[in-house]
């Protein structure tokens, strides 16, 4: 792994978590379907408009197609707008730890369905994953969760394994932006129908809406999905997937900096435990590869 993957590796885990953090803020002044669904519209437009200007086609493969409606429907619409949706009750680093779960759900999957070998390392990582958990959610109960919204949370995540279990051999082919941009089209239209459908449309303009749904518009909702693409194809899955120890880590320290959530003694200590398992999970995958 060269210095370029490693600090491309940084960034996407660094932006990617901090996307709860936005979220949360969006979230206590727009309806969050409708604000999500706009989100995706937007950056999806930039998406396509960068990629024309590259010279990308709008001719996709099939399995480009089916790249861009399976991210489309379960990243985007379910995972994300589950996710935006519960982040009316629960809190970013809460959030944040369980979407990070992604690493030991996709291995935890690919061992029980798919039969994919699982050294003695990884299973010790999967262990340390249910142990960290346990310890922040026995916190978290204490403290009172919201276990709706956090049932929310786990629907997302187990949406988006699906649909990196279902990428595991497709490739972008060189239409990398424009599946990017296609994609979040997808979701768009599936959250604005649901939107619609479902909730009571409402905005409070404040600054710091505005700030937050400028930067998850560009950053987590372009640039982050950009890198992680990118960084797939430069390095393959499985490496890739290793930057996904830091989520934990990102995820709370930005919540306690911009929101000022606490962490106590147990969250702090899960955090760590989960971080340690998602690492030797990876560590064992590249290993057996």
């Amino acid at each position: 792994m060269d210095i370029r993957a490693i600090l491309m590796g940084l960034t996407f885990a660094f932006i990617w978590s901090s996307a709860f953090t936005s979220a949360r803020i969006i979230v206590a002044d727009a309806a969050p379907l409708a604000s999500l669904a706009l989100r995706f519209f937007i950056s999806g437009l930039i998406g396509i408009a960068i990629a024309r200007a590259l010279g990308q086609s709008w001719h996709l493969t099939r399995d480009q197609w089916r790249a861009t409606i399976i991210f489309g429907v379960c990243q985007n619409a379910i995972y994300l707008g589950l996710n935006f949706y519960a982040m009316q009750t629960v809190e970013a680093s809460l959030a944040s730890i369980i979407a990070s779960l992604l690493p030991l759900l996709v291995a935890f999957a690919g061992w029980v369905v798919f039969r994919d070998k699982l050294p003695m390392l990884g299973v010790i990582g999967l262990m340390l994953g249910i142990a960290g958990v346990v310890l922040i959610m026995s916190s978290r109960i204490e403290a009172g969760v919201d276990f709706y919204g956090v049932a929310l949370c786990v629907v997302g995540a187990i949406a988006l394994t699906v649909a990196t279990l279902s990428m595991r051999t497709m490739s972008a082919g060189g239409n990398l932006m424009m599946v990017v941009g296609l994609q979040m089209i997808v979701g768009a239209c599936m959250l604005a129908v649901t939107s619609v459908v479902t909730e009571t449309i409402y905005v409070n303009v404040t600054p710091r809406l505005i700030v937050a749904f400028i930067y998850t518009t560009l950053g987590p909702g372009l640039l982050a999905t950009w890198i992680w693409f990118a960084l797939v194809e430069r390095i393959g899955a499985v490496k890739a997937t290793t930057f996904h120890f830091l989520n934990p880590f990102f995820g709370v320290a930005v919540a306690a900096a911009l929101l000022g959530e606490r962490l106590g003694p147990l969250d702090v200590l899960g955090v760590a435990i989960i971080a340690a398992g998602i690492l030797a999970v990876q560590l064992s995958r590249q290993r057996k590869t």
